[in-house]
Formats: structure tokens, sequence, C-alpha cells
């Protein structure tokens, strides 16, 4: 994959003009056994769609590719029908009077490199000075929420509270690290999947100690990294990572579940943690979410983030590539583990990464 650090500020695009122009988008064919492989997408392209009264023409210009997705191909993905995400989009022609031409917005036609949007499929981005516009898809985005909303409402966590974090290199992983050092945490302690990634999360993220989940049991490398216990978990792995969260929690611990990546490609989900009725016997609050639900705190989100991105405090933990005709290698190598922080595909044009 193209992979470049995501340092654009702006987006810019050249329509041309209607003749003769296509559209792009990517549809599934078949159902998963496992993995999934490149062979269940397809690329398909028809005619620039034209808008209808009370809507907009966007395109595309950056893609969320998430972990979620995996789940969806199971049964939620209709087949041989466009796929959705989180996408950035600019109007290029609009019906549409509340999505005038030349604005930017945040909605969930990707997988396509155009679409035509309601308004009330879209949410107008906000333009804040320093912040690319990428962000709206990391730290500003949906992983970004996620993770603020675990740490604040779900966990409540508290100044000088350690915290472990699992699938700690990821999106959410790096952003739940870099808020909650913001928010005053104690020690940061991270999982991840390989030795470059536990060095990345010491020597760039902020974590405290980081180990490599391949090496041993989970719950053995939890407990060495945090012999006290812990007081806070954003977990985004489920399985054993989730056991080994409950088995190092003090009393009156609280887990922000967050993901189950573990049983994603799975045949057969893997058993609930063994030790469900600690949670009974310390105390121990064990809450999923989701960051659907959590739409009415983006502004807090905003008046948090923004002012720690300008001045430098807040750093964009992102992998991005290059290429819609990239999507499918970049989702597959998101599960694969192979990003540090957000996966987020760009457009090719040069003209449309400035």
């Amino acid at each position: 994959m193209n992979q470049r650090p995501d340092t654009s500020a702006d987006t810019r695009t050249d329509t041309g003009t209607r003749a003769g122009a296509t559209a792009v988008t990517v549809q599934q064919v078949a159902r998963p056994d496992g993995f999934p492989t490149a062979d269940l997408f397809r690329f398909v392209e028809g005619r620039l769609p034209a808008p209808s009264r009370g809507t907009a023409l966007v395109e595309n210009v950056y893609w969320s590719v998430d972990p979620y997705h995996r789940e969806m191909m199971d049964g939620a993905f209709a087949l041989n029908a466009p796929l959705e995400g989180r996408t950035i989009g600019r109007v290029i022609e609009s019906r549409a009077p509340e999505l005038p031409e030349g604005a930017l917005l945040l909605h969930r036609h990707g997988w396509r490199t155009h679409a035509v949007l309601r308004p009330d499929e879209a949410r107008l981005l906000p333009s804040h000075e320093g912040v690319p516009l990428s962000a709206h898809l990391g730290i500003l985005g949906g992983t970004g929420l996620t993770a603020y909303v675990a740490l604040t409402r779900i966990a409540q966590l508290q100044a000088g509270q350690d915290v472990f974090v699992s699938a700690a290199a990821g999106g959410v992983g790096t952003a739940t690290a870099r808020i909650g050092r913001l928010l005053g945490a104690g020690r940061l302690i991270g999982s991840a999947g390989s030795p470059a990634k536990v060095a990345h999360l010491t020597e760039h993220v902020g974590y405290d100690i980081a180990f490599d989940y391949h090496d041993g049991p989970v719950v053995d490398a939890l407990r060495a990294a945090a012999p006290d216990g812990v007081h806070r978990t954003v977990d985004n792995v489920g399985g054993e990572h989730l056991e080994a969260a409950i088995a190092a929690s003090r009393d009156h611990a609280r887990i922000a579940w967050v993901g189950a990546i573990a049983q994603y490609h799975a045949a057969e989900p893997p058993p609930a943690p063994r030790n469900l009725f600690d949670l009974v016997g310390r105390s121990i609050r064990l809450e999923g979410f989701l960051v659907r639900d959590y739409p009415h705190l983006q502004q807090e989100l905003y008046d948090f983030a923004v002012p720690h991105i300008q001045s430098g405090r807040l750093p964009l933990d992102a992998t991005l590539v290059t290429g819609f005709d990239q999507i499918v290698n970049a989702f597959l190598g998101m599960l694969r583990g192979e990003n540090l922080g957000k996966m987020i595909v760009g457009a090719a044009q040069p003209t449309a990464l400035r």
C-alpha cells in the first residue's frame, strides 16, 4: 500500500464536465468464511449520478475503513450493492439549499467515489485553522468520539487513575491514550500485536508500558504490567483480553467495552470470560456502548480536542492510503493490523490532498 503521513489541511477537486463522467462503487459479492479476501469485493463503474430536487451530488475525498465493517460483511451489508462507511465529501452539484456547492460534508455513503445525499444524510463540517480535514474521520470523528465517550461517560476516568487499553495501536486505542493523557490519566497500559507496535506505543503514543499479546497469556502479561491492578479499561478486543481486564481490575473499577475484534474472523465466538462473577465480588462495572448513541457530544469533543490539536498537544495518529482503488487493500490491511492509528483512504488526485 502507498502510505504517507497525513499532513493535508484542505481538499479541492476538479470535477470537470458531467459529459462522460463516471462514478465507481465497491460492492460485496459473497459472504466471508473466516478472514475476508479481496475476491469478495468488486469495483463497479457507472454513470455519474445526477441530484434530484432536495439532494446534492457529493464527490468523496476521504474514506474510513473500520473494524465494524468486517462484522457487517456477515449479513448487514447487502450483496451486490454499494457498501457504506464514514466518508468526507465535497458538494459539486446541489439542488438542496442546505447543502451548498463547495461545502464539505461527513456522511455514511462511503465505499464509492460519488454519492447523492439528502440534507438529513449528511453533516456540514466546521473548518478549524490548522486542523487537517481527514481528522474528521480520526480524532474528531467516530474514532475520537468513541475514545472520548469511553473515557468520560462510560469509564468516568478520574485524574491519576491507571488505564488498560486493548488493541492500543489502532485508531481507538491511540485516541484513547492521547485523550486519556490530556484528562490526567495515571499509568497507561496497552496491548498490541507486534514488537514494533509495542515500541511505537511507548516511544510515540504516550503509553507507559505495552506488551505483545502473542508472547503468552494476556492475563499474565497484564498482571506483570499492572501488579497493583487498573482502575479503568477500554476494551476493543473481547475474549481473552476482556477476561484479563476483569482479572486485573481493582475494586469498583469500570470497563468500557467498545468492540470484540477477537470474534470477527472466528468460526465460533470465543467463550465468555470465565471470571464474570468477579464483577459482582469486586463491584466492577462492565458497560458496552455504541458511539452512534452519542452524537450530542460531538460539539463537546470539538471544544475539547481542537485547541489541543492546534497547540500540538494532541497529535493525529493516522495511516493514510492514497487512491480509492486501494480501499479494499486498506480495509484488509487494517484487519491484519498494518495500520498505526486510524486507517484512512484519500483520493489519488494530488490537488485533492493539498
